[in-house]
């Protein structure tokens, strides 16, 4: 059975969604690998626990940099497909390995959202990476997760927590104006998610496959539910980069 199953690398795996790919991919059986920055003296202790733990599952790490051009292709020849969980600073980076890959792309669906700019200029990047895949002609699936793993839920909920510091910095003087970039990122996500609504806003098309569908037998969160988590037993704030 194990020759059956596809061997898997994954792109991103230590950062917040593709940790959870990881173990999701070894969970499953699949002969697993991760292409990840090298570690250095300013690697964070998250990261060096983190790779000590797929070590212990099993998986295996590659340290690379994304213009290690034949180091990828040496890890590509090793699997069937290839899965991309790379951060919003990362996304163009994947222009370096879509002729070799089927991709996997985390976020929201962003062909059918309409967000403020400073989320507009992110989801154009992704728009690009769907045209060069599409016109590579390579297998591909486009997964769109909208946002899952609880990390804008939790940020809606705490901003401040999320730059680890002891005090709040309040722009301006109170009146209205724009927030200087990166902050402005993550406040107009919250904006489509939470105003808008836009990742609720539409049907699914028949081309499209609704995920709980696909596993009916894994137990999904709702939103509702995990509101309810944080009264009772708040998750550690999350991070992720913006720029």
């Amino acid at each position: 059975m194990e020759s059956e199953l596809s061997k898997i690398v994954i792109f991103g795996g230590t950062g917040y969604i593709g940790k959870y790919m990881v173990k999701a991919s070894v969970f499953f059986g699949h002969k697993t690998f991760v292409y990840a920055r090298p570690i250095t003296p300013h690697t964070t202790p998250s990261k060096l626990q983190l790779h000590k733990e797929f070590q212990s599952m099993g998986v295996t790490i590659v340290q690379g940099e994304v213009e290690e051009h034949e180091k990828m292709v040496s890890v590509l020849r090793q699997v069937d497909v290839v899965i991309s969980t790379f951060a919003i600073p990362q996304i163009l980076d994947q222009l370096k390995i879509i002729h070799a890959i089927k991709v996997a792309e985390f976020g929201c669906d962003e062909e059918r959202v309409s967000p403020l700019p400073p989320f507009k200029a992110i989801l154009e990047k992704k728009i690009k990476i769907r045209r060069a895949i599409e016109a590579a002609n390579i297998p591909y699936t486009f997964v769109s997760a909208n946002c899952c793993g609880a990390y804008f839920v939790n940020y809606l909920l705490r901003p401040h927590d999320h730059h680890q510091q002891d005090h709040i910095v309040v722009y301006g003087t109170g009146q209205s104006k724009a927030l200087p970039h990166p902050e402005n990122i993550p406040v107009s996500v919250l904006h489509s998610l939470f105003v808008k609504g836009e990742t609720m806003n539409f049907e699914l098309g028949n081309d499209d496959i609704e995920a709980s569908k696909l596993y009916p037998d894994s137990v999904f969160t709702t939103v509702d539910q995990l509101l309810d988590i944080f009264l009772i037993d708040p998750p550690q704030p999350a991070t992720t980069g913006f720029a």
